[in-house]
């Protein structure tokens, strides 16, 4: 079996609108098997593609990301090797400013994926929303995570503390085929420099990830010297620096939205009371309206009534008249 065929199936397939992947992966599966004469090959690649997973809610959203707008996951992902770059040499400085770089390119990410899903059909919730936040900050955390959310195929939401190594056990689908966006950079992680796929094995992003960890005791217990690199404890302290900026920014957020809340609460309540006063001036408008009317009615009936007393009256004047005509003319007795 080809994994190049399954993950071209997979690429459809997640690819589609979010409640249509289950029916969308039957009918890939029993196409395969339409054929007049199928291969144990063919039957196996059928057997394949029905076990694909559903991804979450969040990885979906992702996913559509990923193929809508791939430029922002690149823009991330670049950030994220800047990131490790200042944090290994541990420049406070730099690190607070790729902070804030980082907030404003996740907060754009996680709009554009908003609208992404949107385009399908599905609104995101404010809890995905989060745990799509947190799966490209550890996207800008780990390059194994970075390649699993830019690979189009993502099962699952990632998280990352910012020492450790991103988690990406059945994170994605067909992890041995590149994904959608491509032309990322390599970081300093020691990988080749120049355009790569940016759906690099997830299972080789992570025995990197972890050989990067376990180098430095390897080549010391066969002798060979580098030059110190900075220790678990000052990674640490500079990660927790760029956390306590972020948090102190979030708080700041928190307290700005805090006051536009007020201010929208007070001005709906001022909306609301204007709206009743209105609503009674109305009530007694409309009031005054049909009264009005009933005057009217009361006026064109009196009119009416008036006008054919007045057809009478003119009538009868007119017959007197007449009789006084015709008896002048009578010559008397």
């Amino acid at each position: 079996m080809s994994t190049d065929e399954l993950a071209g199936i997979a690429a459809q397939l997640y690819g589609t609108a979010f409640d249509g992947f289950v029916p969308a992966r039957a009918e890939a599966a029993k196409e395969l098997l339409a054929a007049s004469a199928p291969t144990p090959q063919t039957r196996a690649l059928a057997a394949e593609v029905r076990t694909l997973p559903k991804p979450s809610a969040s990885a979906w959203a992702v996913n559509m990301l990923a193929r809508r707008r791939p430029e922002l996951l690149a823009g991330l992902a670049e950030l994220g090797t800047a990131m490790r770059r200042a944090q290994d040499s541990l420049d406070a400085a730099a690190l607070r400013s790729l902070g804030r770089e980082r907030r404003t390119q996740l907060a754009a990410a996680v709009d554009a994926a908003r609208e992404a899903a949107a385009q399908q059909g599905r609104a995101i919730s404010g809890a995905i929303a989060t745990e799509i936040e947190e799966t490209l900050r550890a996207a800008t955390a780990d390059r194994g995570a970075a390649d699993a959310v830019c690979s189009g195929r993502l099962l699952r939401a990632l998280s990352a503390d910012g020492v450790d190594v991103v988690d990406l056990d059945g994170a994605v689908a067909v992890p041995g085929a590149p994904g959608p966006v491509t032309g990322l950079k390599a970081g300093p992680e020691g990988a080749a420099k120049g355009p790569q796929p940016a759906g690099e094995k997830a299972e080789g992003a992570r025995a990197k990830a972890g050989a990067e960890v376990q180098r430095e005791p390897r080549l010391r217990a066969v002798g060979q010297r580098r030059p110190p690199g900075p220790s678990a404890l000052e990674r640490a302290r500079a990660a927790l620096e760029e956390a306590s900026g972020a948090a102190r920014s979030s708080r700041g957020e928190e307290h700005r939205t805090a006051a536009a809340q007020k201010e929208a609460t007070e001005q709906a309540e001022a909306l609301a009371a204007e709206v009743t006063r209105l609503a009674k001036e109305l009530a007694a408008a409309e009031e005054r309206l049909r009264e009005a009317r009933r005057q009217r009615e009361s006026a064109l009936t009196a009119a009416r009534q008036a006008g054919r007393a007045a057809d009478r009256d003119r009538r009868r004047e007119d017959l007197a008249r007449e009789r006084v005509l015709r008896l002048g003319d009578t010559p008397a007795d």
